[in-house]
């Protein structure tokens, strides 16, 4: 069994001897690198997503209806939110390859720019998502039971992610520069503040007014308010790697910007390929009924958690990867990209434990409603099989994204979320007749498809040719 275990986890086995470049650190070391890089991201998406299911929880409680007006807001606010999610992924690649370069000047002139144009974005999509807040909602499925809660809900939420865009670009650099803990701490803040305003609005405790999901709507812009300032705050400090100011030279700069767009045009394309599919798919499911959506959108906060941990790890290994690209180290990203695979699958055989013994009691926690606990609960048992694939999948994304190698997975993204996966949820939904539960089936083809392609594509190792 040890003989077993070391093979797996040992860095003597990750990467041939003819492969080296220069001296390999010991396994302890390598994991310690690796899990001081990525714990604080893996926390902070895991925290994030703990919030989001119990501002979930507060809103269940005004029944299944404000469920599925709440969730039906998710798609526009992540359609809206695209373009600066793949922006994003650029300035962390970016000033990953800065740092291991050690070139703190480039670095900071990448963040100028890159937050002077997620101000001018999310300011006009801000509007676009106020004003049209309606046809929006109506285009991705809203029933007519719901769509005046979910309008007051989303016009709230529109003004926020003017906030949120700017915090998120700031956060992205951060993490791109090793400096994970910052992005932790700013989340975890802001979500407290969230939550402890949602009890005070959605119920009207201590004096404040009654406001059910608009109080929610409320809560969650001040908590986004409270993040954008203290993001802020993080880059004002002159000792940090990343220091900006007024007072710097913020002309347009078009080689700083073509760098970012390079990556980030491919991610864009990327989530539009996810936001395509997830409308589809949100669409076929809003479909089938109210408390069968409710009970996706439930399940969908569960399966978050899966993902935050994957996620969080995946944005420790782009951050390491493009670091030792810079550094000319190409093995070592190869070493910690593997390292930090191995442990997004002990991760995911953990959850998969929790979500089989746990599947009941997890969903209970939502909701008392009968009929969504016994759906939801055998949704749960599909999620477990996924989880240790789909931690390992965001990983090797992950990988892939920090080495500049956005084309491919947004080809990946195309492929399996914008056409297998919507196809699939049609095909099990409706002409098999497997109702909710083939929307979950549909899940674990797609994240079994992307986990195969993307880890044929990682080990060719093109990835650590490309140049930013």
């Amino acid at each position: 069994m040890n003989k077993l275990l070391r093979r797996i986890y040992s860095v003597s086995f990750m990467l041939k001897k003819k492969s080296s470049i220069g001296e390999i650190p010991s396994t302890n070391d390598v994991y310690k690198t690796a899990i001081d890089m990525a714990w604080p991201s893996a926390m902070e998406a895991v925290l994030v997503s703990l919030v989001t299911s119990i501002d979930t929880m507060m809103v269940g409680k005004l029944g299944a209806g404000a469920i599925a007006a709440v969730g039906i807001t998710n798609q526009p606010k992540f359609i809206l939110l695209a373009f600066i999610f793949s922006l994003n992924i650029g300035v962390t690649a970016v000033v990953a390859r800065r740092k291991g370069e050690n070139n703190r000047k480039g670095a900071n002139r990448c963040l100028r720019q890159a937050v002077f144009i997620s101000l001018m974005f999310s300011a006009v999509l801000s509007i676009i998502g106020f004003v049209f807040a309606r046809p929006l909602l109506l285009f991705v499925g809203a029933q007519e039971d719901v769509i005046e809660m979910a309008v007051t809900y989303f016009r709230i939420i529109a003004i926020g992610n003017f906030f949120t865009s700017v915090s998120l670009t700031i956060n992205a650099a951060q993490r791109g520069s090793g400096n994970t803990k910052i992005s932790m701490r700013t989340n975890i803040v802001a979500n407290i503040i969230n939550l402890i305003f949602n009890y005070f609005l959605i119920n009207g405790y201590l004096g404040f007014p009654k406001l059910g999901i608009a109080g929610a709507g409320i809560a969650t812009l001040i908590g986004n308010i409270v993040a954008f300032l203290m993001s802020i705050k993080s880059i004002r400090n002159k000792s940090g790697f990343l220091h900006i100011s007024i007072k710097d030279n913020w002309k347009f700069d078009k080689f700083t910007v073509k760098s970012i767009l390079n990556i980030s045009s491919s991610s864009f394309v990327e989530q539009i390929c996810i936001r395509i599919g997830f409308l589809m798919t949100t669409k076929l499911v809003a479909s089938i009924g109210t408390v069968e959506f409710a009970t996706h959108l439930i399940c969908m906060n569960i399966v978050n958690l899966s993902f935050s941990f994957g996620n969080g790890l995946g944005i420790g290994a782009s951050a390491l990867v493009g670091q030792n690209l810079g550094a000319k180290r190409p093995d070592m990203s190869y070493i910690y990209s593997k390292t930090i695979q191995r442990i997004a699958l002990t991760v995911g055989i953990i959850l998969f434990c929790v979500f089989i013994l746990g599947r009941h009691l997890l969903v209970e926690l939502f909701t008392d409603e009968q009929s969504i606990i016994s759906i939801g609960s055998k949704i749960l048992i599909i999620i477990a099989f996924t989880s240790p694939i789909q931690t390992q999948a965001v990983v090797i994304a992950g990988t892939l994204r920090g080495a500049g190698d956005t084309k491919f997975v947004a080809f990946t993204s195309l492929i399996s979320i914008g056409l297998v996966r919507p196809f699939t949820t049609w095909l099990f939904c409706y002409p098999l007749g497997f109702g909710i539960l083939g929307a979950w089936f549909a899940f674990f083809t797609d994240q079994l498809l992307r986990f195969l392609i993307n880890s044929i594509r990682f080990k060719t190792g093109k990835w650590a040719k490309i140049k930013i």
